[in-house]
């Protein structure tokens, strides 16, 4: 597959499903374009899924259409109500929403009868070969089939099989049923595949009502049909299975006919898009679950801090094409990033706390200082924020043995304190084992931020909190749970970064978060922090780092 980044990744208005639209709407093809997103409720959604949402969604919008939400729930084994609430949650809070809501097993008694009428038709018989068998004798890319044993039995006893198979007669693998197309056919997908199997798997909606269920390609283009959609629009996997989808709408006599579109499925650098890799990182408890911030799920992004305006302007960046390529992951970043740059408020956290005692400050006295929310949205106003004799900064601002050209805290030198004042490094304390415990400063008060003070310049500007009004917070950094490799071909081979996690200890503005009613933040140089209100106290917040402050990638 191709490598796609944010340079080479603009993409025209169009795409060519939507010009399949206007033409059939030009041509009198349809009245009305009807998508649909039809999810299998056995896992929470990605965002691969997501770019699918907003393709459905937008092209019925753009066209004055409808799209349904339509749950594919033809296996009882791995599907959950759980699921199908935690899809719907993520679809709506990506900012849409749906004209119906539809459920495969609503019409499990009319794919039953369409399966009778093919049977009557002499299109599908009661089959009794072992899934091995069947996959053993269905031929190979240059070889035909071998058809099956029981290929030509009678309509009537076919039928009789049939409802026995639907009572619950036979245990599971017994029999199923398998359309008679072609077992010549170049096409693998058309050499009598199956069309029902046997389950006694209580469904999580019909409960114990049947014991028989259709295969998904079976389903599939019948619930189109009976839902009136016009463009079945799914991944290019699926266009080996098109004449299959064309054939059952025509052998089932279906009265409306919709037409089968493919598209290039999302894949991104350091993820995986496989439900089933996924399904077992939690399992596993690689991960804390489905919304665990480094998932790519919706559920997991939008924990993590993600915005519905960043998914929705990443997918439709991304457009839509008929070849596979890779997406660069912080292409979304760079959309993230977009969209928060104005409506975050900008505020200081330290994550890894060095105390500073400022020697010549009062004992005991706390002053206020003002300071913007945001210097490109002056809307979001002003804050007050404290400043003492005892200040918290980060220990990489301080250095006793500096590079060249460090322009941070280092013994006598100067730094301005964002929002404050100019400090000098006077002596450095350690601890018992030799390391710096904290740093002796004194301060100029004539440098105040803000006094007009010209008297003489720095070059380095460093975050702080004030020790004594300081909320202890916790921050979450994330990298990619899956590394990247070019050179595994199954993305769900990928190996587990064993560093996606980092967790540190330090404080934050207390001021910031009682005045604000925002749960996300910039914090100074550190970037987009989100706070997880499931691990949060009033007395200790968490926060997770949605994305840094740059990245060399732009659009």
């Amino acid at each position: 597959m191709d490598r796609v980044d944010v340079t080479t990744a603009t993409v025209a208005a169009s795409n060519y499903i939507k010009k399949i639209i206007e033409e059939d709407l030009r041509e009198g093809r349809i009245s009305e374009v009807v998508t649909r997103f039809p999810p299998e409720p056995n896992g929470y959604l990605h965002i691969g899924h997501a770019k699918s949402i907003c393709l459905n969604f937008d092209l019925a919008d753009e066209f004055g259409g409808r799209t349904h939400l339509r749950f594919d729930d033809t296996n009882p084994l791995k599907e959950d109500e759980e699921y199908a609430r935690a899809i719907e949650e993520d679809v709506r809070w990506l900012g849409y929403s749906w004209d119906r809501l539809c459920y495969a097993s609503d019409y499990y008694e009319e794919m039953f009868e369409r399966a009778k009428l093919l049977i009557r038709k002499g299109l599908a018989y009661v089959c009794e070969l072992s899934g091995d068998e069947i996959r053993a004798t269905r031929g190979t890319l240059t070889e035909p089939g071998t058809p099956s044993p029981f290929r030509n039995r009678s309509v009537e006893e076919n039928l009789d099989q049939f409802e026995r198979m639907r009572r619950g007669e036979f245990v599971d693998g017994a029999k199923v049923l398998r359309a008679k197309i072609d077992m010549a056919s170049p096409n693998i997908n058309l050499r009598d595949p199956i069309l029902y199997r046997i389950s006694h798997a209580t469904h999580y909606r019909a409960k114990d009502a049947w014991r028989i269920y259709p295969m998904y390609d079976f389903a599939h283009p019948l619930e189109d049909a009976i839902e009136g959609v016009t463009h079945s629009i799914c991944t290019l996997e699926f266009e080996d299975h098109r004449p299959l989808y064309d054939w059952v709408i025509r052998a089932c006599e279906m009265p409306t006919v919709p037409r089968q579109y493919e598209f290039a499925r999302l894949n991104m650098t350091n993820t995986v898009m496989s439900k089933r890799k996924l399904k077992a990182l939690v399992d596993e408890g690689i991960v804390d679950g489905w919304d665990d911030p480094r998932m790519p799920t919706v559920a997991g992004l939008r924990r993590k801090g993600y915005t519905p305006g960043a998914i929705r302007a990443f997918a439709r960046e991304v457009g839509v094409a008929k070849s596979n390529s890779v997406v660069d992951e912080r292409m979304l970043e760079h959309f993230v990033r977009e969209d928060l740059k104005l409506s975050a408020p900008r505020t200081m956290a330290v994550l890894r706390p060095l105390r500073v005692v400022i020697l010549n400050y009062p004992e005991g006295q706390t002053e206020w200082l003002e300071a913007e929310n945001n210097s490109e949205n002056k809307e979001l106003g002003v804050r007050q924020i404290p400043f003492g004799r005892e200040i918290w900064i980060e220990q990489d601002d301080f250095m006793e043995n500096p590079p060249p050209k460090y322009f941070r805290l280092t013994p006598g030198q100067e730094v301005r304190l964002k929002h404050a004042y100019f400090i000098r490094c006077e002596k450095v304390i350690y601890d018992e084992a030799g390391k710096v415990a904290e740093v002796h400063c004194t301060y100029d008060p004539e440098t105040k931020s803000g006094s007009g003070f010209t008297g003489r310049k720095v070059k380095g500007t460093i975050h702080w909190v004030c020790a004594s009004e300081a909320r202890p917070a916790s921050f979450r950094l994330f990298e990619p749970i899956f590394l990247d490799d070019d050179g595994i071909a199954d993305e769900s081979e990928r190996p587990l970064n064993p560093n996606s996690l980092t967790r540190l200890e330090g404080y934050v503005e207390a001021q910031m978060v009682r005045e604000q009613a925002a749960s996300t933040y910039q914090f100074f140089r550190h970037g987009y922090f989100h706070e997880d209100v499931l691990l949060s106290t009033w007395s200790h917040p968490v926060y997770n780092r949605v994305v840094s402050l740059k990245s060399s990638y732009e659009v």
